[in-house]
């Protein structure tokens, strides 16, 4: 069966025989692709901040903060396993275990990686400065892997309605 296409002059759209709009699908993969490209730039600011604390001269050139990217790869980790595994296990369960859990693991992560910046600066390897700017890229990076668990769901459709 031939698909039949309309192109409208008066609204600029693109339909389809069987109705679907061919421009407002494309505008919806790109709103995606722009997100994640506007999630890549937010992370490298807050690693980028990472790095000034560590690069700066006056803050004593200090490479031991740069341990905190191993949380950053470790902090999705447990939610990405909690919803891999939840939606096959439990159907229409709000909670579980599981997900507890990796809620749990999560948090301790991300307190980890608030904690050894504070602690190499309680021994005196770091100053309060690079601290600062460590705690600030934390918080940066973190609130953009919240950011994209938020958008990126897999459990629900994608709705720009739920940003505001």
């Amino acid at each position: 069966m031939p698909i039949k296409v309309c192109i409208c002059n008066e609204c600029n759209t693109i339909t389809s025989g069987y109705g679907t709009d061919i421009q407002y699908r494309l505008k919806i993969k790109m709103a995606g692709i722009a997100s994640l490209v506007g999630l890549a730039f937010s992370a490298s600011m807050g690693i980028l901040m990472i790095v000034l604390a560590c690069a700066i001269p006056g803050f004593g050139q200090v490479w031991w903060p740069m341990f905190v990217l191993v949380f950053y790869i470790l902090c999705p980790i447990p939610m990405l396993i909690s919803k891999r595994l939840a939606s096959s296990d439990s159907i229409g369960a709000t909670s579980s275990a599981l997900q507890e859990l990796c809620v749990f693991l999560t948090s301790g992560i991300v307190m980890s990686a608030y904690g050894l910046p504070m602690v190499l600066m309680h021994v005196g390897t770091l100053t309060y400065q690079a601290l600062l700017l460590v705690l600030f890229g934390n918080t940066w990076s973190f609130i953009t892997i919240l950011i994209f668990f938020r958008i990126f769901r897999q459990d629900d459709d994608f709705e720009f309605q739920s940003l505001i």
